[in-house]
């Protein structure tokens, strides 16, 4: 009888997205369980990953007594299902797995950190989020930061004993499948309907963003400095592929009216792939202020982009500044316009990053090997 490896998030598109195909290859070892809330969309994963699922309601805010009940009913079936690891990714669903898994007696706790919200919390919510994350890890046998520098940041804030800390690899939670993030893919023709289709000319340099539409990703800042370029250059484009979340992290109100004023920014949505969208794009830019190990950076990486970063955590671990893309200090407008007016100014620079780009994402990222490294760091703990 093979043993039972539970792995949980919060919502479920980030098993969907941030774990896609993790799931399923680690059947070939242990009788897999995906839980997360919203049932539909997570019986959806379990038919793509051939995994089975336990649906779970969580919230991404703070909701004590919802919270409670989930960590209650994860304890049942905890109980029930006697899984010899659960391992939990994001923050609601890292407490709720840990907690619940400690009580049921769960021999191997396992929780990724992919990233801190926290880190933009003051006062007494910062003070409850940092109490939070302690309780995470106090019940965990084992935490796994996905990049050097949240290991660093974990460590500075105390957070846990440094001997339950580990990176897998060189980082990042699921690695990129290189032969799926590859330009090759894309023919002249589809890239040119492409452009077509959203407005952008052929010799327009476009500047990318993937990824939610929020203040903490830089987006207030990115929105200004590309006006400011667009006032000053011609056959500039903003292409932002992604979705509001007015609820948790608004944008400023005129950084939506100037989103929707300016003819240079381009808004698509939310993409099932955005590979189409890097292939017809010229560069990255990911102002992030706080960061994991993001996966976008690695895309984009993948699909021969060169990137502009907040010099943060993963962001500083996949560029190497003047390499394969520039790193520029978070929070900051000018250095984002600097950085996007010497791109799109300087062939000659933006040639040498680009042809950087890819290999330096193939060398270090590659998913199968990410995923090989998980299932030693899951046999080594059990033994």
């Amino acid at each position: 009888m093979r043993n039972k490896l539970i792995r949980i998030t919060t919502v479920p598109i980030s098993l969907d997205k941030l774990l896609e195909g993790q799931l399923h290859f680690m059947t070939s070892e242990y009788d897999v369980i995906a839980v997360s809330s919203d049932k539909a969309y997570l019986e959806k994963i379990g038919t793509k990953e051939t995994v089975a699922t336990f649906p779970l309601e969580m919230t991404r805010k703070i909701t004590p007594l919802q919270d409670f009940l989930a960590v209650v009913k994860l304890y049942f079936f905890l109980k029930k299902t006697k899984p010899f690891i659960v391992h939990t990714h994001t923050p609601k669903a890292g407490v709720v797995g840990m907690l619940a898994s400690r009580m049921a007696g769960v021999p191997h706790r396992l929780h990724t950190v992919a990233g801190l919200p926290l880190l933009e919390a003051t006062g007494l919510k910062r003070r409850l989020l940092d109490f939070v994350e302690k309780i995470t890890y106090a019940s965990a046998t084992h935490v796994y930061p996905n990049s050097y520098g949240l290991l660093e940041i974990i460590k500075q804030n105390n957070y846990c004993k440094a001997s339950k800390l580990k990176v897998i690899g060189n980082g990042s939670s699921n690695g990129i499948a290189t032969s799926y993030f590859n330009p090759d893919l894309f023919t002249l023709e589809q890239k040119a309907a492409l452009r077509t289709s959203v407005g952008i000319d052929e010799a327009d340099f476009v500047f990318i963003f993937v990824g939610r539409l929020v203040k903490d990703k830089g987006i207030n800042e990115l929105i200004s400095a590309f006006k400011k370029l667009d006032q000053e250059k011609t056959n500039v484009k903003l292409l932002l592929v992604g979705a509001y979340e007015t609820d948790l992290d608004p944008l400023q109100n005129e950084t939506i009216a100037t989103i929707g004023s300016v003819s240079s920014i381009i808004t698509v949505g939310y993409q099932n792939d955005v590979r189409p969208y890097f292939a017809i794009s010229n560069a990255l830019v990911f102002p992030s202020y706080r960061e994991g190990f993001p996966n976008v950076v690695l895309q984009a990486g993948a699909m021969q982009l060169p990137a502009i970063v907040t010099d943060i955590n993963g962001c500083n671990e996949i560029i190497k500044n003047a390499v394969n893309g520039i790193i520029i200090p978070v929070k900051n407008e000018s250095a984002i316009y600097e950085a996007m007016f010497l791109l799109c100014s300087d062939a000659t620079s933006y040639a040498a990053l680009k042809a950087n780009a890819r290999q330096m994402i193939v060398c270090s990222f590659e998913q199968n090997v990410v995923w090989h490294a998980l299932l030693e760091e899951y046999k080594s703990i059990s033994t």
